[in-house]
């Protein structure tokens, strides 16, 4: 317990940085493809749902920045660096519409759906969109 209180302490300097400066700093941590990548998945939600909410959750020892996530009446999704791909989740995924078929992972979850995009993939913008769009009616739906 003290540890986990411990844990989700913040320095003075990190309790003034906004969320969106949190995700800036973790995409510029990974100094490689991996924060291009996540740079670009980043655009396309904000620019899917201009309401979209950033936040940075589930600080811990083995991954102190967090984890970038975007909420709209609830979390829509998140993403994570891997060691070879950038991993966007959504967490309602089984429940969403896929027509461009993106989801590529997590296919076997009862809950959700996630995409992997690697060094060499192609961000399919408008199908990428469209999810957004989708995870947004689906948490309008069930709130």
């Amino acid at each position: 317990m003290l540890l986990s209180m411990l844990s989700n302490r913040r320095s003075p300097l990190e309790k003034n940085k906004t969320a969106s400066q949190e995700i800036d700093a973790i995409i510029k941590k990974s100094g490689d493809w991996r924060g291009k990548k996540l740079s670009q998945v980043r655009a396309v939600i904000k620019r899917a749902d201009p309401a979209v909410v950033e936040e940075v959750k589930w600080k811990k020892p083995s991954k102190p920045e967090g984890v970038p996530v975007w909420s709209h009446d609830g979390i829509l999704c998140m993403a994570d660096t891997l060691k070879n791909a950038v991993r966007v989740n959504f967490p309602k995924g089984v429940l969403m519409k896929d027509p461009k078929k993106i989801f590529n992972t997590r296919l076997d979850s009862k809950t959700l759906r996630a995409i992997d995009f690697h060094e060499a993939d192609a961000i399919n913008e408008s199908a990428l969109e469209a999810l957004v769009l989708e995870a947004v009616r689906v948490n309008k739906k069930r709130a």
